[in-house]
């Protein structure tokens, strides 16, 4: 075990999968507490028989869900609001309800969760949120991402703001926005299409690294976040794409 977030208390949204979860073993292997957190609490099964983990259920578009969570787990030193879904369309094909549920799911129960935690931050004296964002959001578009790079884009623009204003309070906030990462929702993506692995490979064919990023990649980069080491990093939305979106 490793020790770069020992002595810390961490809660992690959406644990179950994909970076959520690749962050949740690297932060535990890095010593950190933590409460890996997931609105299916089964799929934290092989989280909870690790050492220093705590698994609970958490829906966070749920403001009483939450409420009880910051009331039981108390003062965090790091919170990673992972949780967030990726509908595809363009603004034509994104109905009201869709756009709606993106934001909800995707910068409003960020917001949610920062209200929730950050108080007991400051009353410390300090802590690290991240924030999940992507390249396609204010840094680039894709095609047919029309809700969800509007609800990143807004990711940025909260974490640069609570950053700003908490500052001087010893509270660093940035995103972390990856491009293409090998997840579930990646997954969704290609299975889509007519032929799942003829659509992955022309994909991969057409990333400048020729291949695609793996979730323990951005995880790294968000036990750097959680640690001492960014102690004056803030504000910041940074990228891990294999240079993606250039």
């Amino acid at each position: 075990m490793g020790g770069r977030l020992a002595g810390k208390t961490a809660l992690i949204t959406a644990a179950g999968q994909g970076i959520g979860h690749a962050t949740a073993v690297a932060f535990q292997k890095e010593g950190a507490r933590l409460w890996a957190t997931d609105i299916d609490e089964a799929k934290l099964a092989g989280l909870a028989t690790l050492e220093g983990v705590t698994c609970r259920a958490l829906d966070v578009r749920d403001d009483g869900a939450v409420a009880a969570a910051a009331e039981e787990i108390g003062t965090l030193d790091v919170l990673f609001n992972c949780a967030g879904r990726v509908p595809h369309g363009t603004l034509l094909d994104c109905e009201p309800a869709d756009w709606e549920e993106t934001l909800s799911l995707n910068v409003t129960a960020m917001y949610r969760m920062i209200r929730a935690f950050l108080p007991a931050m400051l009353a410390q004296g300090g802590g690290s949120i991240i924030n999940m964002a992507s390249v396609v959001s204010s840094v680039k578009a894709a095609p047919d991402r029309c809700a969800y790079g509007a609800s990143k884009a807004a990711v940025i623009g909260l974490t640069k703001s609570v950053a700003l204003d908490y500052a001087a309070q010893g509270i660093r906030c940035n995103a972390v926005c990856p491009g293409a990462v090998d997840t579930p929702s990646l997954d969704e993506r290609f299975g889509a299409r007519p032929d799942p692995e003829a659509a992955r490979k022309e994909f991969i064919a057409r990333h400048p690294v020729g291949r695609i990023g793996s979730p323990s990649e951005v995880a790294a980069l968000c036990v750097y976040l959680a640690s001492d080491e960014s102690a004056f990093t803030t504000g910041q939305a940074l990228v891990v794409d294999g240079a993606w979106g250039l």
